[in-house]
């Protein structure tokens, strides 16, 4: 597992959060690959807003925007073997795509929230990582999937609305 994190002001503990927090999901969402490889990139307010438009035709700045590499259906069996074409061939893992959050905006919706920056963060990778695995929050049922994984996820670190 390999996670490449776009930030210089991030704490080492924040970054090393991050990547148990990644760890975990895998488990926890039966994805359990361990040859993986993701992008976290942070940027700002106008960039997250251009790529929202080009993106999803939205023209508002974002928290978070996940590019998956994969077509994946979340909770299902992925072997390494049908995804020849994505493997890195330097590091030899499954490229699971990009991950991009504005630090501005997560910063106003910890406000909004109620709860500390740095759950927010935390909250922002795990999403943006679900979604690279093929998990979404279109129907009901799949938002109640994806929102309970990401509370057993965060859970696990005492990152609650009221934590860290």
């Amino acid at each position: 597992m390999k996670i490449e994190i776009n930030n210089a002001i991030l704490s080492k503990n924040m970054q090393k959060l991050f990547k148990h927090i990644v760890k975990t999901a895998n488990k926890y969402s039966k994805f359990n690959q361990k040859k993986f490889e993701v992008s976290i990139n942070f940027v700002s307010r106008d960039e997250i807003k251009e790529l929202n438009q080009k993106a999803r035709n939205i023209d508002n700045a974002t928290d978070v925007l996940s590019f998956p590499n994969l077509t994946l259906k979340p909770m299902a069996k992925v072997r390494y073997k049908d995804f020849k074409a994505d493997i890195n061939p330097e590091t030899h893992n499954l490229m699971l795509g990009d991950i991009v959050i504005c630090e501005d905006v997560a910063k106003e919706n910890a406000d909004t929230y109620g709860h500390s920056y740095e759950r927010e963060l935390c909250y922002l990778v795990l999403h943006g990582f679900l979604h690279l695995i093929g998990f979404d929050h279109m129907t009901e049922e799949d938002k109640k999937i994806m929102r309970a994984l990401e509370e057993a996820v965060l859970n696990k670190y005492k990152i609650t609305l009221e934590g860290k």
